[in-house]
């Protein structure tokens, strides 16, 4: 299968139309095929159930706001509507679906909530079952109140984990029948606004990205309980970089020997290798997203390529990636999408 089938999730304050789709070519290293897909107000953040079946995208309607679901036709990646659960106020940031695509859960940055919905036998959305909602405030200006910036999984799908920038906290929570319940929660340093989390494939560590501070948390995890642990904070950016900067995604690869980081403003993804022993990092090298305001990337399905998407440019960027060393090297910048946010890719 040479071309492979992707989705950006956008904002649509622009040009944008809603959903995209996207195809990479890897016999000729090439992005292309870029389409609108499916007409909704911004879209941000899109995930896919593990089969290919279901696209799932926070969305906004009017007043409301809430998540999307869609069917997905793998020969051409066009999506038809199946529904759509909105609550009242603004729109959640993130949507993440377990393996199993029994569960749904989003984190709405405005008002500080994590929400969770099962899904039907006919993939589409149940109305919520949880809305968690955090409390708390922090040192920086930013962080007035809570600001839910992420919401999943963890590997054994036994918790959910929130994210929350606005309290510096990372809060996982038990899932049962689809229900939300607060197992345990980590402070972590006060001002950094942690972002988004990844866990390495072992299910031991996990990695954090923190958007005001601008560095990456490793964190380990305990299967048991859902307790999570600091062990080290790295810079993501720069000692001497002094302009406004703020982290985005952190992806890691699935063998769990690489992290790679967003930076928006250093306008870079940083890259590390783990310690396998301890699950630390060490820094390797910044590689330029060639754009402004890298919101996200993503690994393509066989971790040759990642591909970035820069908002306030509005292209995708394509590098091949070196499985040794970890390093990226530029192939492609100047594919055009609006005010893209997030990359997701059709698993093979």
């Amino acid at each position: 299968m040479p071309k492979l089938i992707g989705y950006i999730g956008t904002y649509t304050k622009g040009d944008s139309k809603g959903v995209y789709s996207f195809t990479l070519d890897t016999e000729t290293k090439k992005l292309g095929d870029v389409k609108a897909v499916a007409e909704l107000d911004n879209p941000t953040y899109v995930n896919l159930s593990e089969d290919n079946s279901t696209l799932y995208a926070v969305v906004k309607d009017g007043d409301q706001g809430g998540v999307a679901a869609f069917k997905i036709n793998q020969q051409t990646g066009d999506l038809t509507g199946i529904n759509r659960e909105l609550l009242d106020g603004a729109s959640p940031c993130h949507v993440s679906v377990d393996t199993t695509n029994n569960h749904v859960v989003t984190a709405n940055y405005h008002l500080g909530t994590i929400v969770s919905h099962k899904i039907n036998e006919n993939n589409s959305i149940s109305p919520a079952l949880s809305v968690m909602q955090h409390e708390g405030t922090g040192p920086h200006e930013r962080q007035e109140k809570p600001h839910a910036h992420y919401s999943g999984f963890t590997p054994d799908e036994k918790y959910v984990v929130a994210v929350d920038l606005g309290i510096d906290k990372i809060v996982t929570y038990k899932i049962s029948d689809g229900k939300l319940e607060e197992s345990h929660s980590l402070l972590v340093k006060a001002g950094s606004g942690p972002r988004h989390i990844t866990f390495h494939p072992n299910g031991k560590y996990a990695y954090v990205m923190t958007e005001l501070s601008n560095e990456v948390i490793t964190l380990s995890y305990n299967s048991e309980t859902g307790i999570l642990t600091e062990l080290q904070y790295i810079p993501a950016i720069p000692t001497d970089f002094i302009e406004n900067s703020q982290g985005s995604a952190i992806h890691i690869s699935s063998d769990g020997r690489f992290v790679y980081a967003g930076n928006r403003g250093h306008d870079s993804i940083a890259i590390y290798s783990v310690n396998e022993e301890n699950g630390e990092l060490s820094f390797v090298e910044y590689t330029s997203t060639e754009g402004n305001w890298p919101r996200d990337f993503a690994l393509d399905p066989t971790e040759q390529f990642l591909i970035a998407s820069n908002q306030e440019s509005s292209n995708l960027v394509l590098f091949s990636r070196d499985t040794n060393t970890g390093k990226l090297t530029l192939l492609q910048s100047d594919v055009s999408v609006p005010d893209p946010v997030c990359v997701k890719f059709l698993n093979v």
